[in-house]
């Protein structure tokens, strides 16, 4: 389980772990039992910056977090919106939107879902108080994983073969599970019912999601549970927004 951990940070962050892993599908298919609390370490650094520059200014600290998880990251989950955006919104067949979602390159829509992403990530940050945002970041940031979990659990993949599938397994549902059971032990500790707003909320956006993708690809990809991902994490930081007003 170690080796699944630490493949599962080297997979979903740039953090400079210099440990040597096998990229195997054995212990890649396992790495979702970790999804929440690696989404609770990204969380926590954004969090950490935040609180620092928030001694200097608002407007900064929204800003310096959102950069922070973008660093964090490697824009990995803006890299799969973008490609869903364009994929979705070119209006063709299942065949050519799955071409466009391959293609390195960024298009109109790709570009536009990366700027809105990170706007409504910087708003809904400067509109909080910083009792409501620390929690808000680690939180919605696990949310946002475990998310990434349930599609995994739950979808079908739409490109056999593709990066998606190889975190597939038997045992999915079982990851998924404990993953949840987590995020929500730390999750009720940290915000309590709000987070179990924000977390029930995530999920019925991700499943409407996953419907709208099956609808337009008959399944989900790699690229699907990415937008997803981000898109969750807004869903949340909405709702702890909402919350506190």
């Amino acid at each position: 389980m170690f080796k699944a951990f630490i493949l599962g940070l080297q997979f979903l962050t740039r953090l400079p772990i210099n440990i040597a892993i096998e990229f195997d599908k054995k212990i890649l298919s396992k790495t979702p039992i970790f999804f929440s609390t690696i989404g609770i370490i990204i969380g926590t650094i954004a969090a950490s910056i935040y609180y620092l520059l928030n001694l200097l200014n608002g407007d900064i600290a929204a800003l310096g977090a959102v950069f922070t998880l973008i660093v964090i990251t490697g824009g990995l989950h803006m890299d799969g919106l973008s490609d869903t955006c364009d994929g979705f919104f070119s209006s063709r067949t299942k065949e050519r939107v799955l071409e466009i979602m391959k293609d390195s390159r960024a298009g109109s829509f790709g570009v536009i879902s990366i700027v809105f992403d990170i706007l409504f990530k910087y708003v809904l940050l400067k509109s909080m108080t910083i009792e409501a945002a620390i929690p808000a970041l680690i939180l919605s940031c696990a949310i946002g994983r475990t998310m990434i979990a349930m599609l995994l659990s739950f979808g079908k993949s739409a490109r056999p073969g593709g990066m998606g599938e190889i975190f597939m397994s038997k045992n999915s549902k079982l990851y998924f599970a404990v993953t949840l059971l987590i995020l929500i032990i730390i999750g009720v500790i940290i915000s309590k019912y709000a987070f179990l707003i924000a977390l029930f909320a995530a999920i019925i956006f991700s499943l409407m999601f996953m419907k709208y993708s099956y609808k337009i690809i008959g399944g989900v990809t790699g690229d699907v549970y990415g937008a997803n991902c981000e898109l969750s994490e807004i869903v949340a930081l909405t709702v702890f927004l909402v919350l506190m007003k």
